[in-house]
């Protein structure tokens, strides 16, 4: 479920498997305003290629993608567009 923040929202998506990790992803940053950053934290190794890719694909901007252990992911992107 996403945490609002000042800096933006964080969703915890760990557990998920695609495509489920991307329809939460871009639930997530529908609801956000312009600019607004979301950080997605998962563990399935093929969502950490698919929700960039998607990502981009919709217009936003991946600021990062970086392994945060053996089988975890964080991945920020910038809302770009509505």
């Amino acid at each position: 479920m996403p945490q609002d923040s000042n800096q933006g929202k964080k969703l915890d998506i760990r557990g998920l498997v695609c495509p489920y990790t991307f329809v939460k992803a871009k639930l997530a940053i529908e609801d956000m305003e312009m600019g607004g950053l979301l950080e997605i934290l998962l563990d399935y190794p093929e969502a950490v290629h698919n929700i960039p890719k998607s990502m981009q694909d919709h217009g936003h901007k991946v600021l990062k993608v970086e392994q945060t252990g053996i089988k975890e992911w964080i991945i920020v992107v910038r809302k770009e567009k509505d």
